[in-house]
């Protein structure tokens, strides 16, 4: 009994001996830290290494589970640390049993971060070349750093350094659970290290074999006035929104007076078209902001912006879900750019020419053929989507669904936008399916239908 003891012992040291505590913003109390050393070009594992950070919230039980759930951040470029405290609240009830677990993808947050400028200019927020010019300069910045080969920041690399997090800590198999870009990751590490996966969570899918469409982008703005026309309210204080959007893009580029909403600095700006495509993409992410976005179309109509900047967040510095934009193009420069699609429609073209004029300068990474392959599935798999998410929409998570096989389960929420966890009863079905003894027999009935939030109008008078 006594050298049973002594083994556990030794067991649940050897688990936690890479952690240490520390104090992590937006936490009150401390949480464990660690890190580990990778290299940073794989195939070259006795050549230049990086620091992987990573992040535990340990299982608040005695009785503890031995498998933990990973939070996959979103972006590209997001750091799962410093999102780790909005993730603590819907996952409070994994975390009595299992401990949470961020990693800082490496070129995140302190993981060898490609951090980019960013700016409180007004010019320089709603001038989109600025930011195309300002990313080739922080490109020579970044490459200058001992881990500036942006080469090797892709997704394939990046799991696994997971995988060396998983084995640091212990763990006999883990739980994913991915947001947005993190769902690509999640999928690569189901596709790399299939043995060590218990149960997958993935909310707003991406594909790999899919690239991101701008027309998506277009079907949630479509929607957006397809729904203002049915709605007696919307209509009449809104009766020609199309329209309007239509005359507003003709209206680009437009000099107008932005006041900055945080700061109320103010300055004279000229808004190009793209700048406009580019607010109300960000806007489209959530239908509680696109909520206003019928009354912030009008008011630009009219060459009055500061709606349309203040919904966009594009103003919103500090900000911990910030994305870091070397990492971003370093990853999207790698699996994208090559099967950017030729476009003819307004968001598609704006996206996608962005891209190509980033990309056709940024260092690009080699990424198996394999990564864009979807295979079955031996994990269950939970998949979420808002019915009008402008980025990853249900069809996504449909296509990855059939692909995975019986084990994948879909659940969609027609009028929510990207990211489910905080909606509805999500959060309490990510926990019952991970907690769950059969996957397979938990019960999604308690997600029920939303309604898209009513926009807003200004009372008269």
């Amino acid at each position: 009994m006594q050298v049973l003891i002594f083994a556990l012992l030794l067991f649940s040291f050897s688990a936690h001996a890479a952690t240490k505590p520390c104090r992590i913003d937006g936490f009150v109390s401390e949480v464990q830290c660690g890190q580990i050393e990778r290299p940073l070009n794989p195939n070259q594992p006795s050549g230049k290494k990086i620091q992987i950070h990573y992040m535990v919230l340990r299982a608040q039980d005695r009785n503890k589970l031995a498998d933990p759930v990973f939070m996959l951040a979103g972006g590209p470029g997001q750091s799962a640390i410093n999102i780790a405290s909005w993730a603590q609240g819907p996952l409070n009830k994994l975390q009595r049993r299992r401990d949470l677990v961020f990693v800082d993808q490496r070129g995140t947050g302190r993981s060898a971060p490609l951090e980019c400028p960013e700016t409180q200019d007004l010019n320089k927020i709603a001038d989109a070349d600025w930011g195309i010019a300002e990313l080739k300069n922080c490109k020579a910045q970044l490459q200058k750093l001992p881990y500036g080969d942006l080469r090797f920041f892709s997704s394939p690399i990046a799991v696994q350094d997971l995988e060396a997090v998983r084995k640091s800590e212990g763990y006999p198999a883990i739980n994913l659970l991915g947001v947005s870009y993190g769902t690509r990751v999640g999928l690569e590490y189901l596709r790399q290290y299939p043995q060590a996966v218990r149960r997958v969570v993935l909310d707003g899918v991406l594909p790999p074999d899919y690239a991101i469409s701008g027309s998506d982008i277009q079907k949630a703005l479509d929607s957006l006035f397809a729904d203002c026309k049915s709605d007696a309210r919307c209509q009449s204080a809104y009766p020609n929104l199309a329209q309007s959007w239509r005359d507003l893009l003709a209206s680009t580029p437009k000099t107008t007076v932005l006041k900055h909403p945080r700061l109320n600095t103010e300055a004279n700006v000229t808004i190009s078209r793209d700048s406009v495509l580019g607010m109300v993409s960000a806007v489209l992410y959530s239908p509680v902001n696109s909520a206003g976005l019928p009354f912030a179309i009008t008011e630009a109509k009219a060459g009055r912006f500061n709606p349309l900047l203040a919904l966009s967040g594009q103003t919103v510095l500090p900000n911990a879900g910030k994305i870091f934009a070397g990492m971003h193009y370093s990853v999207w420069c790698a699996e994208e750019a090559g099967r950017l699609p030729v476009v003819d429609d307004d968001f598609g073209r704006f996206r996608s020419e962005t891209y190509r004029k980033v990309c056709a300068h940024w260092p690009r990474g080699t990424v198996p053929e394999a990564f864009y392959s979807l295979t079955k599935s031996a994990a269950p798999v939970l998949l979420l989507s808002g019915g009008l998410d402008p980025v990853t929409p249900p069809q996504h998570a449909t296509h990855v669904a059939k692909a995975l096989g019986a084990k994948a389960r879909h659940v969609v929420l027609g009028k929510s936008g990207h990211g489910m966890l905080m909606q509805s009863c999500v959060d309490d079905l990510v926990y019952r399916f991970i907690n769950a003894e059969d996957a397979q027999k938990t019960d999604l009935s308690c997600v029920k239908p939303i309604p898209r939030p009513m926009v807003w109008v200004l009372p008269k008078g």
